[in-house]
């Protein structure tokens, strides 16, 4: 897939379609036509971290605590607990993603990247994103991040209606989610250490509170004896590892993650997958793209399933094929 990148695509729409395969053109009507904000350029210092990862805060969700249902188990301020939690009923949960009847139509294709999508997903929900190359994937991952507009239709995620923000407030959406790529966008001159932390020094966090932080969640991904190593010292898992820890490091509401097993073995995949679950019962929202069959069909979560920009398949406690 080809999620946004830290060059700058992140905060600057496009008309090149990011999953166009060269498939058959079909007819599409656009008669619809609504006016859209364009999204806001990356500022220069925090392009440097990969997407979304340079924009977590925790000031937007002074009740996250809550966010785990009734039960749940509280971090006290400044500390990451990834204890298994208890995780309210989805009929207690708050709705976090909403895609109304989105179509994204890019100019160099004939078809549609996304054509009238209808999804919503509750906090805390872990869904499982597949579908061949030029399904859709990337561009429903973009759009979330409003690094691209919808050509129609309402996107929301928690209190933000995306397609309607306006330039300034496109930084404060991607405070609440944090990314994770297949290939990892570590900065490859900065440690470990560094690399955490230099995601929140770009949204002005403190120096005690990083130093309070990033050991603590640096320890939670099994680094913390690793923190002074650089990149390419680490193993394919550990640079996945740091990647994760950057990307939670400020406990995001949603956390979407582009194919992150893709470049791993089947052994650290499930390490992997263990973390990102961890993360999942503190109460934070998991989307995540993946062609692993063999993931999607041991974890059993929520299956959405795209093809050629359709939604087809929309399934709880899914499999990968309708067929399995």
């Amino acid at each position: 897939m080809g999620a946004p990148h830290p060059s700058g695509a992140a905060g600057t729409p496009s008309d090149e379609d990011p999953d166009h395969d060269n498939a058959a053109p079909t007819h599409h009507d656009s008669a619809r036509n609504h006016h859209h904000n364009h999204p806001a350029s990356v500022h220069p210092a925090a392009a440097a971290v990969p997407a979304a990862a340079a924009f977590l805060s925790s000031e937007h969700d002074p009740a996250a605590g809550a966010r785990a249902g009734p039960g749940a188990k509280h971090d006290a301020p400044g500390q990451l607990n990834f204890a298994c939690q208890r995780i309210a009923p989805l009929h207690w949960r708050a709705v976090m993603i909403t895609l109304d009847h989105v179509t994204k139509q890019y100019k160099s294709s004939a078809r549609p990247a996304l054509d009238d999508v209808n999804v919503k997903i509750d906090k805390g929900e872990f869904v499982f994103l597949i579908g061949p190359s030029g399904s859709g994937k990337s561009t429903f991952m973009r759009l979330l991040l409003a690094a691209d507009t919808p050509t129609t239709g309402d996107i929301r995620v928690s209190k933000f209606h995306v397609n309607k923000l306006r330039g300034r407030h496109v930084p404060k959406l991607r405070q609440v989610i944090g990314c994770v790529f297949q290939d990892f966008r570590l900065l490859q001159q900065k440690t470990v250490y560094d690399n955490v932390a230099f995601a929140l020094e770009v949204i002005g966090k403190r120096t005690d509170a990083i130093n309070r932080v990033v050991p603590e969640v640096l320890e939670t991904v099994g680094l913390s004896g690793k923190a002074n190593r650089l990149p390419h010292e680490l193993s394919g898992g550990e640079q996945q590892r740091v990647a994760i820890a950057r990307a939670f490091v400020n406990r995001p509401l949603v956390l979407l993650a582009d194919e992150p097993t893709g470049n791993l073995d089947p052994d650290t995949s499930k390490d992997i997958m263990d973390l990102l679950e961890r993360i999942n019962r503190t109460g934070t929202t998991v989307l995540m793209a993946t062609h692993d069959h063999h993931i999607v069909d041991s974890m059993r979560q929520r299956v959405v399933e795209l093809s050629l920009g359709r939604l087809v398949r929309d399934e709880q406690r899914g499999v990968y094929g309708m067929d399995r």
